[in-house]
């Protein structure tokens, strides 16, 4: 198991930029498998971004590809997104999660470690 805690959401005009860090507890951070989702009010939460363990592997969801850079330090046992160019549809509780594999997962039944969320919102 390994506790999620994220920071860094907040208020922001369309265009504008945030970064969300996701630090984790735990000794063996390497080995999770790390990503981002969100969730609008209203709608089902969903996958945004992820990384690999050594972070040499990145995926996006079409909507953020070209916006949103998802990075790890390992040594901080930290994930980031980084959002530029954010539009008002991108506002959201943005939720960072773990799997302990290797492997590509988009869908939530296959992450079992969640954080607390944090607000994002965009104005227009």
């Amino acid at each position: 198991q390994v506790q999620l805690t994220e920071s860094g959401g907040g208020l922001v005009q369309a265009g504008g930029s945030l970064r969300l860090s996701c630090a984790a507890s735990g000794r063996t951070f390497t080995n999770y498998y790390m990503a981002w989702f969100r969730q609008a009010p209203g709608a089902e939460r969903e996958f945004v971004s992820s990384i690999n363990g050594n972070g040499d592997s990145t995926y996006y969801t079409d909507s953020v590809k070209g916006r949103f850079t998802i990075s790890r330090d390992n040594a901080k046992k930290t994930v980031y997104l980084q959002m530029n160019n954010l539009k008002p549809e991108d506002t959201a509780v943005y939720y960072c999660a773990a799997r302990l594999s290797s492997r590509l997962a988009v869908t939530t039944n296959l992450y079992d470690n969640w954080g607390q969320g944090t607000q994002v919102t965009v104005s227009s």
